[in-house]
C-alpha cells in the first residue's frame, strides 16, 4: 500500500466511479482499476460494491476511508511543516450557536489575519451534529458541551458558561423544577446536550416538562418566551448579548446544574498545523 494508491481510492469513493475520478485526479481509468484491485487484495477486503458503472463503498470501504483521509491529510501537514510554511488549506471548524455568536468572533477574526492563506469554514449546531461532523471528518474540530469521553476524540476544556431559566417578565421565581412541572419549553434538537441538560434539571427534581417545542435558534426562543409562551434555558453570556433580553426574566440554576465547561476536540492522533495554531491562538487570548 502507497500513497498513490490511497490518493486514487479516496478519489474513487468521493467521486463515484472510475471514470469521474480518472478526470479528477488526471489519471487513465484502467490504472484507476488496476491500483482499486490490487489495493483490496493487499487488505484482504472488498472496498467497493460495484454496481454496473457505478461504485458504492462497502462498510469496510466507509471505515478505511476516514483513515485514507488522515493519513493524506498527515502526509500534507509533514510537507507544509518541513519547508516551514504557513498553514494553509481548508480548516472545516464547528461549534455550538452560543459559542459561534459570543465567544469566538474576535479569535477567528485574528485568526484569519495571522493565517491568510487558511479557508476557515465555520458551521453550527447542536453538539451532537458537531461531534458527527468531526468524528465523520467533515470537521477538523469544533466546540462542543463537554466533557468528551469518545475514545476517538481528544480535546480541552475552553470556556465556562452559566445556564439559567428564562421565562416571561411576570411569571413568579423559579428556584427549582418543581416550581414550573407541567411547563412548556423550548429547545434544540434531541441532540443538544444542552437540551439533555434542562430536561435533566427536570428529572432530578422529580418533575416532567411539558410540550417540548424544537427550535432552531435563541431568537426564536427568546421570542417566544417574551410572550409568555413557555420557558428556555440559555447560556446567560447569550442571553446577555441578544436585543430582547430585558423583555424576560433570567433564573439561576441550582449549582449542581448552573455551568457547563465548553470544549474544543478533535479526533485523536490528528492534529494538523493549521489546528496546532489555532489552538495555540486560542491559549494566548484564554492567557491574556
Amino acid at each position: 500500500m502507497d500513497l498513490v494508491q490511497l490518493e486514487i481510492f479516496k478519489a474513487v469513493a468521493e467521486q463515484g466511479s472510475i471514470s469521474a475520478a480518472a478526470q479528477h485526479i488526471h489519471r487513465v481509468p484502467s490504472n484507476l482499476t488496476t491500483r482499486i484491485k490490487q489495493l483490496e487484495e493487499d487488505l484482504g477486503v472488498e472496498l467497493f460494491i460495484r454496481e454496473k458503472s457505478r461504485l458504492r463503498l462497502s462498510p469496510a470501504g466507509w471505515n478505511f476511508l476516514e483513515y485514507a483521509r488522515r493519513i493524506l491529510d498527515l502526509v500534507h501537514e509533514a510537507r507544509l511543516t518541513v519547508a516551514g510554511e504557513d498553514p494553509q488549506g481548508t480548516f472545516a471548524l464547528g461549534s455550538l450557536e452560543s459559542t459561534a455568536a459570543v465567544r469566538i468572533p474576535a479569535l477567528l477574526a485574528l485568526y484569519n489575519q495571522r493565517y491568510p492563506k487558511v479557508d476557515l469554514d465555520l458551521s453550527t449546531g447542536p453538539s451532537g451534529t458537531m461531534l458527527e461532523g468531526v468524528l465523520s471528518g467533515r470537521l477538523v474540530a469544533a466546540f462542543v458541551d463537554g466533557p468528551v469521553l469518545h475514545p476517538s476524540l481528544e480535546g480541552i476544556p475552553v470556556f465556562e458558561e452559566e445556564m439559567v431559566i428564562i421565562s416571561p417578565l411576570n411569571h413568579a421565581p423559579v428556584t427549582r423544577a418543581q416550581d414550573v412541572n407541567g411547563a412548556s419549553i423550548y429547545a434544540f434538537r434531541a441532540n443538544c446536550s444542552y437540551r439533555h441538560h434542562f430536561e435533566s434539571w427536570f428529572v432530578q427534581d422529580q418533575a416532567v416538562p411539558g410540550k417540548i417545542h424544537e427550535m432552531e435558534s435563541y431568537h426564536g426562543m427568546l421570542a417566544c418566551v417574551s410572550a409568555g409562551a413557555g420557558l428556555a434555558m440559555l447560556p446567560r453570556s447569550m442571553l446577555d448579548n441578544m436585543p430582547g433580553c430585558s423583555t424576560v426574566s433570567a433564573w439561576p440554576m441550582q449549582e449542581q446544574f448552573r455551568y457547563l465547561k465548553t470544549w474544543l476536540v478533535w479526533r485523536r492522533g490528528t492534529v494538523s498545523r493549521s489546528l496546532s495554531m489555532f489552538v495555540k491562538l486560542l491559549e494566548e487570548r484564554r492567557a491574556g
